[in-house]
């Protein structure tokens, strides 16, 4: 799956993952290969990226979600820390 993560500022991060786990507003949800299309709205939390067995964690600032055809984007108003 290709995952996008962008800010109003800068591309955070795009590349290829295993899985992604977003704070959705009613709670972290996980984006695996051939999820159905969905779209919703982020709340301040981690987003989790998984590679294989390496993982690695944004702190975002809300946002929303968009995942359609293997390919997720996450549009974040900001990123507390990574």
């Amino acid at each position: 799956m290709k995952l996008t993560i962008i800010t109003p500022d800068k591309l955070v991060y795009d590349g290829e993952v295993t899985a992604v786990t977003v704070p959705g507003t009613d709670g972290s949800f996980q984006i695996l290969k051939d999820h159905a299309a969905i779209v919703s709205t982020l709340e301040d939390g981690k987003v989790i990226i998984r590679v294989g067995n390496a993982e690695e964690i944004f702190i975002i600032k809300g946002g929303v979600v968009e995942a359609n055809d293997n390919v997720i984007t996450v549009l974040a108003e900001g990123i507390i820390a990574s």
